[in-house]
């Protein structure tokens, strides 16, 4: 079993920066993937970014000139630097963990991040 916490979420101004964490913690050796989904009301799910344990990077497209995902993976933990913040990016942000071998896939609970003035 593998918990997920997010921390960092909140209200931040347009134009703003703000970085979520993400620690996981439970029987973990190792986990491949990490990364960020987020999902806005009225909308599904969507991608923000996923990091590799050996550094492979995957950005939405729209997003990877303003957000920057980092990861240390001694302590299983997964950021997200969010930088020029819209209103649009306003969501529930999802942290993600994927492992092939032994196989599994967990989701956080989610933080609020609210972009308005």
């Amino acid at each position: 079993q593998v918990q997920l916490e997010e921390s960092g979420g909140g209200l931040v101004q347009p134009g703003g920066s703000l970085t979520l964490s993400c620690v996981a913690s439970g029987s973990i050796d190792s986990i491949y993937v990490m990364g960020w989904f987020r999902q806005a009301p009225g909308k599904q799910r969507e991608l923000v970014a996923t990091m590799t344990i050996d550094g492979y990077t995957k950005y939405a497209d729209s997003l990877k000139a303003r957000f920057t995902i980092s990861r240390d993976n001694a302590m299983h933990t997964v950021y997200l630097q969010m930088s020029s913040l819209k209103p649009e990016d306003t969501a529930v942000y999802y942290c993600y963990a994927k492992n092939p071998s032994p196989w599994y896939e967990y989701w956080g609970q989610g933080t609020q991040v609210t972009v308005s003035s």
